[in-house]
């Protein structure tokens, strides 16, 4: 049923809640109910029951968008919503932080203040606009400069943020106080960073133990289950079917920018002033003047430009850029050669001498003067011969290397006898050949939904999510012909849902509704979502059914390590303490002996990547000596370190203070930063955005 008639049919219902609600309105209009529904109208959410208005909010986003830009970050459409979720996040916790300052009675006077500002080492950002040509700060100039009546209101502003930030690292000083580094954290620090080492390794890859060779039982995956059931905990999780009205430019608006942009040309061709001019006024990219070459322009426009003349303007043309109007300034020399070639291919059947033949008779016919185009239509077996065997132009590397050797040497208007090539023999005949680059100007206009396209996508949702909460969600879609996807399980802690993307607000409303509940409308990165509430699963130890295949590998891979233990202990019998690693092989053919490059502790291991277990026996290990079998992840290995610097107590003493400051200084941003998590997860948010902007 049409979407307008369905509502029809909701007419009575709707006439008596309209009706009521006006009667409510009535008795209600002297009260302050009004006066609240107004103001949650205002509001975009809560912190902890501290209204957050619509002006503040989008206040905050000017504000912070603008100082972005100033900064040379420019933020396009396309990059708004995540951008809002930033700034949200940043007030979010900005509120929650000032909530624990006046907690914990931190307070910055105005002389802390005026000593950050006059003191010995004043602010960074504000010395490095007192520098002179050899980089040294001009202290008179500077403190001339707060002097100066003039600045006044900058220096005012400048003290506001030399309050907060003083306010902030008293916080976190505060907040951090009882973080400390020992020396034995700072010695490990060393180790990590300064010992450096190079090993050579006989490898036994655990996965090229055969399947056939292990076995799992039943009752040994009972049992590891039975035994290991903190391995099996799983929190309160949620799954959503949806349906995404995909934020997508409709026809009518790449006609309408199509139009626009030919337009612009018809008046441009009328005019005198500079193509560059328009191009600052209604490109979306900024001026400039490229050099490309022939494969870098659309298809639609090669032979036009090939043949076109210094100064003609060429397009508009649909490109992955968007719609892109170009000027042709000059043509040069390329050093790259380019053809255009049409070509008859001939399928591979598997018979070879069948296929030449047919090629052959291919080939007799056009050189008794069959039109080749035609030919092609009819007897091509790729999708060229729609366009009468014409690949267009390309360069080298496009094309398999038969084909593109034929191509690159063949004669212009020449057919050439079969050529053979992995997709069966192929007639070519090259059509033209370039060796010119384009310099160009051009105006680029990305195709983009129009306000019209959105409000309508917008309101297809809103229809769907009013009649889905009626008639049901799947069979409303099924309807409406509107495909439903389920999401995988996702717990409450979740920044974003797989296939949705970052949405809070969706995880809230997840968890804070039951199976079968429908969503107003939200908007996401891809447009808009209506989703229901397709899963709950409750808190405690999944299932033994469910995890029997998780078992069964991590049993399976733990007997083949093993497995693989036993290979590399005969292949270490073999060797001895100094022996040629690459015995290894006459033991177990898939054995990697290999040499690393320098390594450290703290880095990834050159040909391995990251295992602990390979960088501890490095770092410990006898120097020029095979290792006992050594378990990784998933490889067993035998280590000979050929390499290793030398610990020396008097280079770490030196160091100490400073690697000690470095660590405080990581630890402490660490546990600020969580403790800011964890304010969050505590705090009570009510995040309403999704009501304000489409």
């Amino acid at each position: 049923m049409p979407m307008m008639a369905r509502m029809r049919s909701l007419a009575p219902w709707f006439m008596l809640t309209v009706g009521g609600v006006f009667v409510l309105f009535m008795v209600l209009s002297d009260s302050k109910v009004t006066d609240l529904i107004h103001q949650q109208k205002q509001n975009v959410g809560s912190i902890d029951g501290e209204e957050v208005t619509y002006q503040e909010y989008s206040t905050a986003v000017d504000n912070l968008k603008k100082q972005q830009e100033q900064a040379g970050q420019t933020i396009d459409e396309s990059q708004m919503d995540f951008f809002r979720d930033q700034v949200w996040d940043y007030i979010v916790a900005q509120k929650l932080i000032d909530k624990k300052i006046k907690e914990f009675g931190i307070i910055v006077t105005d002389d802390e203040v005026r000593n950050t500002l006059l003191g010995p080492n004043p602010p960074a950002q504000l010395t490095q606009q007192f520098k002179d040509s050899t980089g040294n700060f001009n202290r008179q100039a500077y403190e001339g400069a707060l002097r100066d009546p003039r600045n006044k209101q900058i220096v005012i502003t400048v003290e506001d943020q030399i309050r907060q930030q003083l306010i902030q690292q008293k916080l976190q000083s505060y907040v951090s106080a009882s973080v400390t580094v020992s020396d034995a954290e700072a010695k490990d620090q060393y180790f990590k960073q300064a010992i450096k080492m190079k090993a050579s390794y006989v490898l036994v890859d655990a996965n090229t133990i055969p399947d056939a060779d292990v076995k799992v039982t039943d009752a040994e995956i009972k049992k590891y289950y039975d035994e290991h059931p903190e391995d099996f905990k799983q929190v309160a999780a949620r799954k959503l079917k949806y349906v995404l009205f995909r934020k997508e430019p409709s026809q009518s608006d790449s006609i309408a920018i199509k139009k626009n942009l030919e337009a612009i040309v018809t008046k441009i061709k009328g005019d005198t002033a500079s193509f560059k001019s328009y191009v600052q006024i209604y490109s979306e990219r900024p001026y400039s003047k490229d050099t490309i070459s022939l494969s870098a322009i659309p298809q639609q426009v090669r032979d036009e430009m090939v043949k076109g003349k210094n100064g003609e303007i060429f397009g508009p043309v649909s490109t992955v850029e968007g719609y892109v109007v170009y000027k042709l300034i000059d043509k040069v020399k390329s050093k790259k050669e380019q053809v255009r070639a049409s070509h008859i291919l001939v399928k591979s059947t598997g018979n070879d001498k069948a296929d030449l033949q047919k090629a052959n008779d291919i080939y007799n016919q056009l050189m008794k003067g069959a039109d080749f185009a035609s030919v092609a239509k009819e007897k091509s077996d790729d999708g060229s011969k729609f366009q009468g065997g014409d690949l267009g132009w390309f360069g080298r590397g496009q094309m398999v290397k038969p084909f593109e050797d034929a191509s690159f040497n063949g004669k212009v208007g020449v057919i050439q006898k079969p050529v053979k090539s992995p997709f069966g023999y192929h007639i070519i005949k090259v059509t033209d050949r370039s060796n010119q680059d384009f310099v160009v100007e051009k105006i680029v206009n990305k195709i983009q939904p129009s306000a019209t396209t959105t409000d309508k996508l917008y309101q297809d949702a809103q229809d769907f999510s009013f009649i889905a909460k009626k008639d049901g969600f799947e069979s409303e879609a099924k309807v409406m012909k509107y495909a439903v996807i389920e999401t995988p399980s996702f717990d409450e802690e979740a920044q974003g849902i797989p296939g949705i993307g970052v949405n809070r607000a969706l995880v809230k409303f997840a968890f804070d509704n039951s199976v079968g509940e429908v969503s107003d409308v939200f908007r996401v990165a891809a447009g808009h979502v209506v989703v229901m509430v397709s899963d709950v699963t409750k808190p405690g130890l999944k299932n033994f059914e469910e995890t029997k295949a998780q078992i069964k590998n991590t049993l399976l891979l733990k007997m083949k390590l093993d497995k693989a233990a036993s290979i590399a202990k005969e292949i270490r019998s073999k060797i001895g303490d100094n022996g040629d690693g690459n015995i290894a092989k006459t033991v177990w053919a898939a054995a990697r002996v290999d040499t690393t490059t320098e390594f450290t502790t703290f880095g990834s291991i050159p040909g391995i990547g990251r295992d602990y277990a390979f960088s501890e026996y490095s770092t410990k290990g006898d120097l020029n000596k095979w290792s006992q079998p050594v378990k990784g992840t998933s490889n067993v290995y035998l280590i000979k370190v050929n390499y290793r610097t030398k610990y020396d107590p008097s280079l770490f003493e030196a160091q100490k203070a400073e690697i000690k400051k470095q660590l405080l200084f990581s630890k402490k941003s660490n546990f600020y930063g969580q403790w800011i998590q964890d304010l969050k997860k505590e705090a009570d948010i009510v995040d309403n955005r999704f009501q304000f902007y489409r």
